[in-house]
């Protein structure tokens, strides 16, 4: 009899043990694949990319109402997989893959809570989301700058004017957007070729788009295609050439998706890397890295010289003020951090939408319609305005401290594309 009990609880020890084991990694990210590509059915903007199987898409129609309980549920459920997996004795894990899926939900969760109503203060949405805490700056800091750029700015009149009057001399007509566009993204494109190896197939489609919050876009079609839209509501200045074909084009945002999905999705088989919510940490390491590839791909004077020697002539902009003004946009990248500040008190409660916009009007220099549709940004993205200054900052630094100087440019791209093609988040980037 002993015996028999003996071998019946061998038995429901083993079963129990083997119940409790959590699934595979695999199994883990295909059910987190296919919970986002659920969720966004319920907000547009939730799904940035997705290039994985066409069955994973969801087969069966939308509720009429976000079922946002049973996908809180889910992001749950499988955060506390991958914590099961990260305690696991398993020595073939990655670490890092795990870490980096069990922040993408914690960010999944978070933004579908947002959908269903829920909010965080700024920082805390930041950092649930971005994996990041956004520094703080006193509005001192940027009346100092401006201080700077009324020295610089000739002519009479108040800054915003004589802001304005300048910066008038550098937009590029409509008659030749295109080609001053085009020159700049192949050039970034030829300068990226020559230390990435590019597929035959790469390519991009350029539009021009009205109508957007947002000044430019990348949406990655999958198979090393992208198609880029540049908004025209504005006049474009000289200098968003190579911004915008660095950024969104190469090496930034189609470069950045195209290396993910060969080294993690097609080399590597991490599928988790084949949908891309964009309200993630996912984010602020593609717009960050997006922002610092511009400096990258045209390190100091390469830039300005570039751009006085083809684009300048090209938009038949005069060359004589170029200096004045490549000091001006110095100071108006140091200006960029005040957008967070804005973002922060006026989402948090502590300024109303009219003072948002004139606050954005007097630190970036903005006319009232162009600022207005900058707190629209911030009203559709939250704290996602992060991710352009800070992405940049915390990427640089990472490829400073590991070697990737400007002295030592072959590193540098070396360390780059490393950062490009492997799983990284805020929180593990190098710092110190």
């Amino acid at each position: 009899m002993k015996k028999y009990l003996v071998i019946i609880l061998v038995l429901i020890i083993t079963s129990c043990k083997s119940s409790s084991n959590p699934p595979s990694i695999e199994i883990i990210a295909e059910d987190y694949v296919k919970l986002v590509l659920e969720i966004g059915q319920y907000d547009n903007a939730f799904v940035d990319a997705y290039f994985g199987p066409e069955e994973w898409k969801p087969i069966e129609p939308k509720s009429e109402t976000l079922p946002l309980d049973s996908f809180v549920q889910r992001a749950n459920t499988l955060i506390s997989q991958c914590d099961e997996l990260l305690v696991s004795d398993n020595p073939n894990l990655e670490i890092a893959r795990i870490n980096m899926l069990k922040k993408q939900l914690i960010a999944v969760r978070t933004k579908t809570e947002m959908i269903g109503g829920k909010t965080f203060p700024f920082d805390e949405e930041a950092k649930l989301l971005f994996d990041a805490v956004p520094p703080h700056f006193s509005l001192s800091h940027f009346d100092e700058l401006l201080g700077e750029l009324d020295s610089l700015l000739p002519g009479d009149g108040d800054l915003p004017t004589r802001y304005n009057n300048f910066m008038a001399e550098f937009i590029i007509p409509k008659d030749k957007l295109d080609t001053v566009f085009r020159v700049a993204i192949n050039e970034s494109r030829k300068i990226t070729k020559h230390y990435f190896e590019l597929p035959e197939n790469e390519n991009f489609v350029l539009e021009y788009v009205t109508d957007k919050v947002w000044g430019g876009y990348n949406y990655y079609q999958g198979n090393a295609q992208s198609l880029i839209q540049i908004n025209t509501d504005f006049p474009i200045y000289i200098s968003r050439a190579i911004d915008l074909g660095s950024h969104e084009g190469y090496p930034g945002h189609h470069i950045y998706m195209m290396l993910t999905e060969q080294n993690l999705v097609n080399t590597k088989g991490w599928m988790e890397y084949s949908v891309y919510p964009l309200f993630s940490p996912f984010s602020l390491i593609s717009e960050g890295s997006a922002n610092y590839g511009i400096d990258v791909v045209f390190p100091g004077d390469k830039r300005i010289d570039f751009e006085k020697e083809y684009l300048f002539p090209l938009a038949r902009i005069d060359t004589s003020k170029a200096e004045i003004f490549y000091a001006v946009q110095d100071v108006m990248s140091k200006l960029n951090y005040a957008r967070n500040e804005t973002a922060r008190a006026y989402l948090n409660g502590d300024l109303s939408r009219e003072n948002a916009i004139k606050q954005i009007e007097k630190y970036s220099l903005f006319t009232p319609k162009k600022a207005e549709q900058s707190v629209r940004f911030i009203e559709a993205n939250r704290s996602y305005v992060i991710n352009y200054n800070l992405g940049k900052d915390l990427v640089a630094k990472h490829v400073d401290m590991l070697g990737g100087s400007y002295n030592n440019p072959e590193k540098r791209w070396d360390i780059f594309k490393e950062l490009l093609s492997n799983p990284y988040t805020a929180s593990t980037l190098k710092k110190e």
